[in-house]
């Protein structure tokens, strides 16, 4: 794997504009982005976007340009609901405009290496760690499966380590981290507050550039950036770095020395032989982070001085001291609902449910009660929506093994009607349909990028402040694979959801 910070800015701009940096979340496999990121790209050579604004002419007679900014809806928001109540998180499908504008943008030479300049100095401090940075896979691993194995191999063990040097350690995270970044802090991070604020409308400080997208991104807010792309980890990973920087002055002022902390992306890991100084380091975070418009999550903040049990997550720890070989399909699937009601949304069970799946994957026929394997699987899912990738390939097995249509269409009609009750189920409406594509392709959903898989005239994005050249583009270049579509199977594949052969 290589982080990007290793790049040069050309093959830095080829990493953001992959599909999978473009929009990070589990999608079926026909939704592709690429192609589009790619011609757009290729349109903004040589030019920058107010090239591409529409012109109009005001009621003075004057000429003008619409801006993003001014229109609601450019973003497509993707509420994906977090607890099958009234939690969601809101995820982005970025407006691929602005999102390749902003991508060329920041991987200008120079621009690129002013950047890779700053993180150098976020990074100045060995005693504090960052492993967030994105980083791209040179094995046969996707980004995302390597991010993962970077997270256990950083994080998880690297904490299991410093048991030998350390008696305490804190675990806390920010609340709302990406609804909580002001963009006006990307300028403070890069060219520090001072700076900024003196120079907030030269448009030549990157800072304020990529603040200028942010908001066009979000009808002129100020508070908060897009979920579910790469370059907006990176983008919350610069003022995360420079909480870093601030941090290790005001430690440095407090003649601290014999400390380490760990941080991943918004969650940190903080070491010390002395629960004075633990608390201390969180009181100037927390000081910090208030500065920057955040706040630490008071609910999962934890010191410990047992930093062996603490370093691995609750939830993985529980499965391995708990798990049991199920002796039937639905002994086993209890025992995984079990798990689901003692840490919901768990990488753990996730894990358990990857595992289910590839024991019934070679089953031909079964003598168990298919409707009662999949009620219970439902009621999983239904609770914990990290899960629906691979709660939609079980329910694809599932349903195979049911002979009758009717029975078949009847229970697909259950499940949908029983998901229509949760608010924000975007995210369930397309597995779904990635369940019931090869069944029924006509069977209808609400969500609009379900809409778009069989009406290809369906507007995601709101274009209204391009001009005609690039409109077309965004309205005409297809984001759904055909050929991808009539080479699935009905039965979800796990190269579909699955990030490891498990």
């Amino acid at each position: 794997m290589k982080n990007i910070l290793d790049y040069k800015h050309i093959a830095a701009r080829k990493f953001f504009l992959k599909g999978e940096s473009y929009f990070s979340a589990d999608m079926p496999p026909y939704f592709i982005f690429q192609p589009l990121l790619e011609t757009l790209s290729t349109s903004f050579r040589g030019k920058v976007l107010s090239n591409f604004l529409l012109e109009y002419t005001d009621s003075k007679g004057n000429p003008k340009k619409k801006h993003p900014c001014d229109f609601e809806g450019v973003n497509y928001k993707f509420l994906n609901n977090k607890d099958g109540k009234y939690a969601w998180r809101p995820l982005q499908l970025i407006h691929p405009a602005l999102y390749v504008s902003l991508v060329h943008k920041i991987t200008e030479k120079s621009s690129w290496d002013f950047i890779k300049t700053r993180f150098k100095e976020f990074g100045a401090n060995t005693k504090i760690k960052c492993y967030s940075i994105p980083i791209e896979s040179e094995s046969d691993l996707s980004d995302k499966a390597e991010t993962v194995t970077n997270w256990w191999h950083t994080i998880e063990q690297q904490s299991l380590e410093l048991a030998l040097k350390y008696e305490y350690t804190l675990h806390t995270d920010i609340t709302d981290c990406y609804g909580s970044i002001y963009t006006h802090s990307v300028a403070w991070a890069l060219h520090s507050k001072d700076v900024a604020k003196r120079e907030r409308d030269k448009p030549s400080l990157i800072g304020n550039v990529i603040d200028k997208h942010l908001q066009g991104m979000s009808y002129g807010q100020t508070n908060g950036i897009p979920q579910g792309s790469l370059l907006m980890d990176f983008i919350a990973e610069m003022i995360l770095g420079y909480v870093d920087l601030i941090l290790s002055e005001r430690l440095d002022e407090e003649g601290l020395s014999k400390y380490e902390i760990i941080r991943y992306r918004d969650d940190y890991r903080i070491f010390s032989n002395n629960p004075q100084e633990v608390e201390l380091i969180a009181k100037h975070l927390t000081e910090i982070l208030i500065e920057m418009g955040m706040r630490l999550n008071t609910q999962k903040t934890l010191v410990s001085n047992n930093i062996i049990r603490d370093s691995i997550k609750p939830d993985k720890l529980y499965w391995m001291l708990n798990k049991k070989g199920g002796k039937s399909l639905q002994e086993h699937l209890f025992l995984i609902h079990e798990l689901a009601e003692q840490y919901p949304n768990s990488g753990s069970l996730i894990k358990a449910l990857n595992k289910y799946y590839n024991r019934i994957q070679k089953i031909e026929e079964t003598n168990h009660n298919i409707p009662v394997l999949i009620s219970i699987l439902v009621d999983i899912a239904y609770k914990n929506p990290k899960t629906y990738p691979v709660a939609a390939a079980i329910l694809s097995k599932l349903l195979s093994l049911i002979a009758t249509d009717d029975i078949q269409t009847s229970i697909l009609n259950q499940i949908v009607t029983k998901f229509d009750k949760i608010p924000n189920t975007g995210h369930i409406q397309l597995w779904l349909q990635r369940v019931t594509i090869k069944i029924n392709r006509d069977q209808a959903y609400k969500e609009l990028l379900c809409q778009k898989v069989n009406d290809l005239t369906v507007n995601i994005w709101n274009s209204e402040w391009l001009n005609d050249e690039l409109r077309k583009i965004i309205e005409e270049e297809p984001i759904i694979d055909e050929e991808v579509i009539d080479e699935i199977d009905i039965i979800i594949d796990s190269d579909e959801f699955q990030l490891f052969d498990y």
